[in-house]
């Protein structure tokens, strides 16, 4: 069975890649996987809490985000890799990780491997150009399909998108699905006690401000049977759009007086010296009234964040600029109602899972007042989202990983192989020796 030798930022450092590669690992067969990252001290972002260094094959050996080579990855794969084994490096990318277009190509140029490359940032309705793509987009994709052996993109919207633009390559683009959290134990929850859990968590457990507390204790958000709270959670950034679910919930409460509708958003800021967020907080904290409108800075540790989403009766998530998100693969699985904007890979993955995505924000107001007015909508899309958790969790997608691997070493050797003579069969030898589930979703 082949060996995936996953290459980009991993844990501590904090950011949504490395949280993405640590999740794959996680579900990844033992012994069949190693990491190649960046120097802790030279990354340039904020560390996790627990620093302590993973184990098993992981290697902080890249300086930072401009300094790379072909030798550099290839002295890090040897250091990992086992005697006779067939491995496939694996890139993940997103623009900020790999700032050098020229200089991530010329290094997948020059490294005699097998080369995988994860796109997580493609856009496919853009109007930079006519096929979709962002115009920074098109270029590197037509400088990096020539020099991998494959890529890998999150939804059928980037997948058409990119094989309209580069149909030569067609063969080297595959639809691999973001993985989603399972929790069963907390999809099978009440709201009721959901709602009970995370009042206990922020009120009396959390870094929240007493100020902060108190309110929550006292307005009874998340304890009052009859109030509909509306919210978000995660880290706090100006692309998020979180002060449309303050306006969603202005007009909701408009529009239906006799109802009591609340709008929740819970997170912290990543980078406190991201000048834009931090003013984008500021702006947040002036909503916050205690009373209809609450901002909560605070950390959600990772046994407690998918409780607010269930918590929650309705998750609502308006991004201006969004290909993905990680907090809704939390959502879902913990069987969230979720509403959001319909667009790019967020929307194509929220109607996939029965959620509401919306195109106009007027439309999604209707639509939330739909909603708030019957819960058995809201319970059936629950129940939806868990269906697609299921179908594409952390497990299920870390197998399409290994089946990718394992088709593409087998092509190399084939290519590798001399001409044998007629009726030479060897056919036998090449096949895959690691077996897929059949419920796991096939690559597209």
């Amino acid at each position: 069975m082949a060996s995936i030798y996953f290459v980009g930022s991993y844990k501590p450092i904090m950011c949504g890649i490395a949280d993405y590669t640590g999740f794959i690992t996680r579900k990844s067969p033992v012994g069949r996987w190693g990491v190649l990252s960046f120097d802790l001290e030279k990354y340039g972002v904020s560390l996790t809490a627990d620093r302590e260094l993973a184990t098993g094959r992981v290697w902080y050996g890249i300086p930072d985000r401009r300094s790379f080579s072909a030798p550099m990855i290839q002295d890090g794969l040897n250091e990992l890799v086992a005697k006779n084994e067939d491995s496939v490096l694996w890139f993940q990318h997103e623009f900020g990780i790999w700032p050098d277009n020229a200089k991530f190509v010329n290094m997948l140029r020059d490294l005699d491997q097998i080369k995988v490359v994860s796109l997580h940032t493609l856009h496919f309705q853009s109007s930079e150009t006519t096929c979709g793509l962002r115009k920074q987009e098109y270029s590197f994709l037509r400088l990096l399909l020539p020099h991998t052996d494959a890529i890998t993109v999150f939804g059928d919207g980037v997948y058409q998108t990119v094989t309209r633009a580069f149909p030569e390559h067609r063969d080297k683009v595959h639809v691999l699905r973001h993985g989603i959290h399972l929790y069963p134990i907390i999809a099978r929850m009440s709201r009721a006690e959901a709602k009970m859990r995370i009042h206990k968590y922020l009120v009396y457990e959390s870094g929240l401000d007493q100020a902060y507390k108190d309110s929550l204790k006292q307005q009874r958000v998340f304890l009052d049977a009859d109030t509909i709270v509306m919210g978000a959670a995660g880290f706090i950034t100006a692309s998020k759009g979180t002060e449309r679910l303050y306006r969603a919930q202005d007009l909701l409460q408009q529009m239906l007086p006799r109802r009591r509708i609340v709008a929740v958003r819970a997170g912290f800021l990543r980078e406190a010296d991201s000048s834009v967020d931090s003013k984008f907080a500021v702006g947040l904290r002036t909503r916050h009234n205690s009373t209809g409108q609450f901002f909560l800075e605070t950390y959600l540790p990772e046994d407690v964040l998918p409780i607010l989403p269930r918590a929650l009766d309705i998750y609502f998530y308006w991004p201006s600029d969004c290909t993905q998100s990680g907090i809704l693969a939390h959502a879902l699985g913990a069987g969230a109602t979720i509403a959001c904007r319909d667009t790019e890979g967020v929307g194509e993955t929220v109607k996939m899972a029965g959620g509401l995505a919306c195109v106009d924000f007027e439309q999604a107001i209707a639509s939330l007042k739909e909603l708030v007015l019957y819960p058995e909508l809201r319970n059936e899309m629950s129940e939806r989202a868990v269906r697609y958790a299921e179908e594409f969790s952390w497990r299920n997608q870390a197998l399409e990983h290994f089946k990718l691997a394992e088709r593409l070493c087998h092509s190399r050797i084939r290519r590798l192989l001399p001409t044998l003579p007629l009726g030479t069969h060897t056919d036998a030898t090449l096949e895959p020796t690691f077996t897929v589930p059949d419920k796991t979703p096939a690559i597209v």
